[in-house]
């Protein structure tokens, strides 16, 4: 009888921790976490040490179930021992609504985490956590230097930029580094082509193919190349500098007078570029302000055209330079 007494509360806890998650994460009503959590409750993510209120909690809760609708969780298994406890779960979703400012995807995901537990009086008083709204993005293959819901996560520099260098000083560097030219080009939910010029393009490897872009998220094609499995870049030749213009400005179709062709994957191709490649978009990690897209070229094409190259702000034509 002793085992039955004392197992009792363990058995009343357990049970409210699965009704409990089932109606915060399930279906919403996040205020059935009040019955659950002690008074000063708080949440700590073991990966950043961040501390979270009840309330705070609640409301990452709502924000990650808002952009996963069909959000399903499934308490596997509850350990207690003690005041102390273990919480092992897994979720599944779709990911058709923005997380913050990271546009939906259309992904399906399942998600999986184990949540450490001080029991107070009956109550959860601490939790410390493996999984926070960073793994979710991760298993999306979304990576985040920045996130939604961390103003400054361990992994972002967050040095005060505005004494040294100073601004100007970092511009003038900039000022003295050359690059090409490229516009990323993609389709859009309605098969619409979509493109912007891009000067932060990189070559990562030859074994595997691998390139990356940078782009800001305040770009209009922002969305839909976040949104997609495929981009196409294009290389522009000494002759394109009226198409760069295009593409640099906020015309409604940037298309519409443009010689372009799809790719193998139905990324836009832009006609007469100097090269073109079609890519396959394999890592999205978060940069504050921009996006880095990493991806792994899958078609590449290229001409006898020589490129525009950029300089402080201008574009000069590379035909006549001189080799050192």
């Amino acid at each position: 009888m002793q085992q039955s007494t004392e197992a009792r509360p363990y058995d009343d806890v357990k049970t409210t921790i699965t009704e409990t998650w089932r109606e915060a994460w399930d279906t919403g009503t996040t205020d059935a976490l009040d019955s659950l959590f002690a008074h000063d409750y708080v949440r700590v993510s073991a990966n950043s040490g961040k501390e979270r209120s009840a309330a705070e909690t609640k409301t990452e809760i709502s924000d990650i179930r808002a952009a996963f609708p069909d959000l399903t969780t499934t308490v596997d298994r509850i350990l207690i021992e003690g005041d102390q406890g273990a919480i092992y779960w897994h979720s599944t979703g779709t990911f058709t609504q923005p997380l913050n400012d990271v546009p939906p995807t259309g992904q399906s995901v399942t998600t999986h985490g184990s949540n450490l537990i001080t029991i107070t009086d009956g109550r959860i008083s601490r939790e410390e956590v493996t999984w926070d709204a960073h793994e979710l993005l991760a298993d999306l293959g979304l990576k985040s230097l920045s996130s939604a819901f961390e103003s400054y996560p361990e992994d972002v520099v967050t040095d005060d930029l505005s004494g040294e260098p100073s601004a100007e000083s970092l511009k003038a560097f900039n000022r003295q580094f050359i690059t090409g030219v490229t516009v990323v080009t993609t389709t859009d939910e309605d098969g619409k082509p979509r493109g912007l010029a891009v000067n932060s393009y990189n070559s990562i490897s030859l074994d595997p193919p691998l390139v990356l872009v940078c782009v800001q998220k305040t770009s209009s094609t922002y969305p839909a190349l976040f949104r997609s499995t495929h981009m196409g870049i294009n290389i522009m030749s000494r002759n394109q500098r009226q198409t760069i213009g295009t593409f640099a400005s906020k015309a409604a179709d940037k298309f519409a007078e443009l010689d372009w062709h799809s790719g193998a994957h139905g990324s836009p191709l832009i006609d007469d570029s100097a090269a073109s490649i079609e890519v396959e978009i394999k890592e999205r990690f978060q940069a504050l302000t921009h996006t880095v897209f990493i991806g792994r070229v899958r078609s590449a094409d290229a001409s006898e055209d020589e490129p525009m190259i950029y300089k402080a702000g201008k574009f000069f034509d590379s035909q006549d330079l001189t080799a050192l």
